[in-house]
C-alpha cells in the first residue's frame, strides 16, 4: 500500500494543533486568560453549566456547611426571586450584524477585565476548605479577575509572586478611629478598593442555620469532625438580635476620605435613593445586591432593583449587580439593564467544594465563555452596544 506522506503530515499537524497542551501554550503566548479547549481533567470538565457544580459540592460537604452556603433567610422568598426574576426576562436579539469579533472587556476602577465578571465576597469559605480565601485568590489571579475578600492575609500572595487585583470587603467599623485604621491598612496592604457592605447591621434570621443549631464560630475553623467536641462560640438561635454594625451611617464615608483616597464601592444597595446617596458621599461604585438573599427576608430581587438604581446613579460611577447569576444570558440581561459588571458568590464556592482551585477557575471560565457567546448571539460586538431595548418582561407587559 502506497503511503500518502502529505496526507499523513497534514493529519499529524492537525493532531498537534488540537492538543490541549499546545492550545494552552499558544493562549499563554497571546496573553489570553481563558483557553480553548480548556486543560482540565475529565472530572472537572463534567459539569456543563454552573448549576451542575452544586450537586457535586453537596456530596462532598458536611450538611451544616452546605446549608450555610445554599440557604437564604427565613422562607427563602428572595432566594427564589433572584432566579425567577432573571428567568422572567426575555432577550430580543439583533441579526445581520458583524459579530466575527466580540469584545466583552470592561474597565473598573482602572482595571481592565476581559469579562464583566467578579468574584464576590462570601462568608464561611473555611467551611469548604481550610485557607479557602487564598485558594480562591490564586484562582482569581489565574483567570485575571477582581476578587473581594475579608480578612485573609493577602501579603502571602505577594510573597508568592501572585499578581492580583483585590478589594477588601468590610461591614464597617463602629468608630472613626477603627474605620480610619482599617482604611490605612487597606492602603498599606495594596487593596484596589474597599468594598463596603452596608446591609449587614445585624445577624439575619436563617432558618436552616437555626434548625441545624449551626455555630457561627464554624465559619473560621470549619465544622468539627464527627466525635470532636468544640465549645460553642456563637450558636444560631431563631430571631436572635445579634448586632454587627447597626450604628453605621454615611458619615463612615467621610471618616475614610479624611485619611485615604482608596476607592470605596458600596455593596448592598436596593433603593434608588440609597444609590444616589452613595455617590453623593463619594462612592466610586455601587453594587445592587440583596446579600444573596441572606439578610432581610422578602426584599426585592437584585435584577428588579437594578434599573431604578442605575437611573439614580446617572452614569456617575459604575453600577454592579449580584444575586442569582448562573448563566451568560443572566449577565447579558443585567448589562442590558445598566450594570457595568456582575459578581458571583455561591457558584464559585460550589466549584471550590467540588474541585478546589481548578473548580473555581472552571466556574469563572465557563461563565465568561457563556457571556461571550450570549453577547455574540444577541448580535452585539461589545458591551457598549448592549442596551435596554434588548430585554422584555412578558409578565409585566414590557
Amino acid at each position: 500500500m502506497q503511503i500518502d506522506r502529505r496526507a499523513l503530515l497534514r493529519k499529524l499537524v492537525s493532531y498537534v494543533a488540537a492538543s490541549p497542551v499546545i492550545a494552552a501554550a499558544q493562549s499563554a503566548k497571546e496573553g489570553k486568560t481563558t483557553i480553548y479547549p480548556p486543560v482540565y481533567s475529565d472530572e472537572i470538565m463534567g459539569p456543563v453549566n454552573l448549576h451542575e457544580f452544586e450537586p457535586i459540592a453537596k456530596e462532598k460537604l458536611h450538611k451544616l456547611a452546605y446549608d450555610f452556603i445554599a440557604g437564604g433567610v427565613e422562607d427563602e422568598v428572595t432566594l427564589r426571586a433572584n432566579r425567577e426574576s432573571l428567568e422572567c426576562l426575555r432577550i430580543v436579539p439583533r441579526v445581520m450584524t458583524d459579530v466575527s469579533s466580540v469584545d466583552t472587556s470592561v474597565t473598573l476602577l482602572g482595571k481592565k477585565l476581559q469579562s464583566p465578571l467578579l468574584l464576590a465576597p462570601t462568608g464561611g469559605k473555611n467551611l469548604v476548605l481550610p485557607g479557602a480565601d487564598l485558594i480562591c485568590a490564586r484562582a482569581a489571579a489565574q483567570v485575571d479577575c477582581i476578587y473581594s475578600v475579608g480578612g485573609a492575609p493577602m501579603d502571602r500572595l505577594e510573597d508568592e509572586g501572585v499578581e492580583l487585583t483585590w478589594w477588601r470587603n468590610t461591614i464597617g467599623q463602629a468608630t472613626r478611629d477603627a474605620a480610619q485604621n482599617f482604611a490605612r491598612r487597606c492602603d498599606d496592604d495594596g487593596a484596589g478598593a474597599i468594598l463596603l457592605t452596608v446591609d449587614n447591621q445585624y445577624q439575619s434570621n436563617r432558618d436552616r442555620n437555626n434548625r441545624n443549631r449551626f455555630d457561627y464560630g464554624y465559619m473560621s475553623g470549619g465544622v468539627p469532625e464527627e466525635g470532636v467536641e468544640r465549645e460553642p462560640r456563637n450558636p444560631a438561635v431563631a430571631a436572635m438580635l445579634l448586632p454587627h454594625t447597626p450604628g453605621m451611617t454615611w458619615e463612615y464615608m467621610e471618616w475614610i476620605r479624611q485619611v485615604s483616597d482608596i476607592p470605596v464601592v458600596v455593596k448592598g444597595i436596593l433603593h434608588p435613593e440609597d444609590a444616589a446617596a452613595a455617590v453623593e458621599h463619594g462612592a466610586s461604585g455601587v453594587v445592587v445586591s440583596n446579600h444573596g438573599a441572606r439578610q432581610l427576608g422578602s426584599v426585592v430581587a437584585s435584577i428588579d432593583a437594578l434599573p431604578d438604581c442605575v437611573q439614580a446613579v446617572g452614569g456617575r460611577v459604575p453600577v454592579l449587580m449580584d444575586g442569582g447569576i448562573r448563566r451568560g444570558t443572566d449577565v447579558l440581561k443585567a448589562l442590558a439593564l445598566g450594570a457595568s459588571a456582575v459578581q458571583i458568590g455561591r457558584p464559585y464556592l460550589w466549584g471550590l467544594a467540588a474541585f478546589g482551585q481548578e473548580g473555581v477557575q472552571r466556574v469563572y471560565e465557563l461563565l465568561a465563555a457563556e457571556i461571550r457567546l450570549a453577547v455574540a448571539l444577541a448580535g452585539k460586538k461589545d458591551l457598549a452596544s448592549i442596551d435596554s431595548g434588548m430585554v422584555r418582561n412578558p409578565q409585566c407587559g414590557l
